[in-house]
């Protein structure tokens, strides 16, 4: 990969390598994760670039083109699809979902049973809007939450992520079974709200969620090794995906010879189903730091980055007023929520280096990126570990980027 010189972009070389350091020592060397990838960069330009560890359990070498789940990295990509059907008004933010998806329209609130016992019947709550879904305020939740019958109900019905089990329409059919944790817009809850919108996207756009982003933002972005199949195709580039043991060493989730993600997706997940590169995913980076434009393709305008951005949450308050979420990729402490991406909003109270204004979000398995429009700074972090709460990394990773840097905007 091709870099620019870091010292001319206000970073100290000698401190960027203490991030290789780090990782090394901390994570690889000790088996913690079996590999990774991280790109820094700065009004676009890569600044650092290093990798680590192996691909495969079979000791393939991690290799710079390597692809990686994603995960719920795919949800930035999802939310900017859904905008820009709004920027050509086929459908608009407070739009009730129920004009797309009608199958939601009668969906009410838990009121008791579950289990070996049906749902009560719930009562109805104001229509579920698309903000709600792109806000994650839309009362859906993860099966992984693991805390409520509402919670087991989306176990059983597999909707966390499923790739083979179901198509679109199946999937917001048997959604529609399952009663809302609150009311639309009453709380925060990290949700399959990303999956439904990309169900949308597919009804608006008359295209599967796979072929809108192709034509849509990965071909415009020359993103070329992004999309829901694309391991099909790149076999041999797919890594091993890895499991969190407890005072152990990680164990195989998904060997890349044998894995799901070589058989093509029935469901195409807008909530976490896409396979990408590090360099593809630094693209659509730099195209959000750019304000919706890379190299003179315009996937969404300024101003509804801006709005994208905003926090969205009632009363500009952060995650830790209105999130009942037991996990979701974003700390809460200074964080708030726009459309798709967490926002930090008050950088003190993070107690971590930050911009007021910065946005990111991560995966499942580890990834993690963000952007920070104040200082110009982006990264991406791959590699292969779930779940991603795991350990600090990403905390740590922050911290040691800011402290390379030498001269800043703010």
């Amino acid at each position: 990969m091709k870099l620019v010189d870091a010292e001319s972009r206000g970073f100290d070389p000698n401190r960027l390598k203490r991030i290789d350091d780090f990782l090394a020592r901390r994570y690889i060397d000790t088996g913690r994760l079996p590999n990774a990838q991280i790109l820094i960069a700065r009004d676009g330009d890569p600044v650092h670039f290093a990798q680590f560890g192996q691909l495969r359990a079979d000791g393939t070498p991690i290799r710079e083109d390597a692809l990686f789940r994603i995960a719920s990295m795919t949800k930035p990509v999802t939310s900017i699809a859904f905008m820009q059907l709004v920027e050509e008004c086929e459908v608009a933010l407070d739009d009730p979902v129920s004009r797309v998806l009608p199958e939601l329209a009668d969906i009410g609130v838990y009121a008791g049973g579950g289990g070996s016992v049906p749902f009560a019947p719930g009562q109805r709550a104001g229509p579920m809007r698309f903000v709600d879904l792109l806000t994650h305020m839309s009362g859906l939740t993860y099966g992984f939450q693991n805390r409520t019958s509402v919670d087991a109900a989306y176990r059983d019905a597999q909707l966390d992520m499923p790739r083979f089990d179901m198509g679109s329409d199946e999937y917001i059919a048997a959604l529609a079974k399952i009663p809302l944790e609150f009311a639309p817009g009453e709380r925060w809850n990290y949700s399959v709200s990303t999956d439904v919108l990309g169900v949308a996207v597919e009804r608006l756009s008359g295209m599967t969620l796979g072929e809108y982003f192709e034509r849509h933002i990965f071909a415009p972005l020359d993103m070329k090794d992004t999309g829901f199949d694309t391991a099909i195709d790149r076999a041999d580039r797919l890594g091993d995906a890895w499991g969190y043991v407890p005072g152990g060493s990680p164990r195989l989730v998904d060997r890349a010879e044998k894995s799901r993600m070589l058989k093509p997706a029935r469901f195409q997940s807008g909530g976490g189903g896409l396979v990408g590169t590090i360099a593809d995913y630094h693209r659509f980076c730099t195209m959000l730091l750019n304000r919706g434009e890379l190299d003179g393709a315009r996937i969404v305008a300024p101003k509804t980055l801006d709005l994208m951005t905003a926090n969205h949450l009632p009363g500009n308050a952060d995650l830790t007023e209105v999130s009942r979420s037991a996990f979701s990729e974003a700390a809460n402490a200074g964080t708030g929520f726009g459309l798709g991406f967490a926002t930090v909003i008050d950088p003190a109270r993070t107690l971590i280096p930050a911009s007021r204004g910065e946005f990111y979000w991560g995966g499942v398995y580890s990834t993690a990126f963000f952007v920070d429009p104040v200082e110009r700074i982006t990264m991406v972090f791959m590699t292969q570990l779930y779940p991603s709460s795991t350990y600090p990394i990403r905390r740590q990773l922050k911290t040691l980027i800011y402290s390379a840097l030498t001269q800043s905007n703010a």
